[in-house]
């Protein structure tokens, strides 16, 4: 007889985390309860990413906002495929064997952000650890087929790490997005349980080449509480990011999607988010975004409107328009 059990199509999704322990979802406080998404503009959404063979990462990761931001005619696009090299503890996208990476991606984003009329458009990706360059020549494709079909999108890349992958960060940086982002996630003393594939000085150093490469481009990283870190930890990493030069922090609740996935520790409570929030802004960042429900991409153009006008703030502050130097 067939099983429709949380724990049972978890282990048909993530047949890679079938042998770790099983932890209980807890029920959700009421301060980060959602409603299912019914607006007709969220099906129209929906269809469009299906017409065009996209994923998203609002679907994929399980988003708890994505019948607010397809209301909206916002969404994320997931390229290189929907399944992941890794098997971070955290997260619901599938883990496995990806497919061959498909040449009409690019152009179909391209399409996508033209018919939705997007203002800004969040790319990201799954980690392609068995591509030579990570997926990075991916991205910039997508970047360049954005710039063709809807030049007036501003564009944010959310990228993995490229672990080991000489010259990925230099090109998607050449490709010049508006905004590059990329999460530390955790804290450096959850990363051997949370992110094991990945390395937490590896990933700030990161975002610092970013900035050396292009002092131009907006950087943004984001983390998730709840997951046992303590308050002391979250303020180190935000002085981390800080010393790479990273303009832009979300800060938002892990929540579990399976029994088999990383175990919410605690849920973190509104005030505690505001005092993060402005900690954040007094340690110098130009845009900070802190709440339960807070996802890298949530709110991400309106974000970035705000963002740009903190720097040209700043800049008038400082007795200067121009923007930072090009590298030379």
């Amino acid at each position: 007889m067939a099983s429709n059990s949380i724990t049972d199509l978890a282990a048909l999704r993530h047949p890679e985390k079938r042998n770790r322990p099983e932890n209980p979802v807890p029920r959700k406080p009421p301060w980060i309860r959602v409603k299912a998404p019914t607006s007709p503009q969220y099906h129209e959404t929906r269809k469009l990413m299906r017409d065009l063979r996209l994923n998203t990462v609002c679907e994929e990761a399980a988003c708890p906002n994505i019948g607010e931001c397809w209301t909206h005619g916002h969404a994320t696009v997931m390229i290189l495929g929907d399944i992941c090299t890794r098997a971070c503890a955290f997260c619901n996208v599938a883990t496995g064997r990806p497919n061959a990476v498909d040449p009409a991606e690019p152009e179909n984003v391209g399409r996508a952000a033209a018919r939705l009329n997007l203002h800004h458009i969040v790319i990201t990706s799954v980690d392609r650890d068995d591509l030579d360059d990570g997926g990075a020549n991916q991205f910039v494709r997508v970047i360049e087929s954005v710039r063709r079909y809807a030049p007036d999108t501003t564009i944010e890349v959310l990228t993995p790490d490229f672990l080991r992958k000489q010259g990925a960060i230099e090109a998607v940086v050449a490709a010049k997005p508006d905004v590059f982002n990329h999460n530390l996630e955790t804290v450096p003393r959850l990363y051997p349980t949370i992110r094991p594939g990945a390395r937490y000085f590896h990933s700030l150093r990161l975002l610092d080449q970013v900035k050396e490469l292009d002092p131009s481009v907006f950087t943004k990283s984001g983390m998730m509480v709840g997951l046992g870190e303590d308050t002391s930890e979250v303020f180190q990493v935000m002085d981390d990011m800080r010393s790479a030069g990273v303009d832009f922090m979300t800060i938002g609740q892990y929540l579990q999607p399976t029994p088999k996935h990383a175990p919410i520790d605690r849920f973190v409570k509104p005030e505690e988010f505001e005092r993060y929030e402005t900690t954040a802004w007094a340690k110098g960042f130009l845009m900070v975004s802190a709440s339960p429900l807070t996802r890298s991409s949530y709110h991400a153009g309106d974000d970035f409107k705000r963002l740009r006008a903190s720097r040209e703030g700043s800049l008038r502050d400082s007795g200067s328009l121009e923007p930072p130097p090009q590298p030379a």
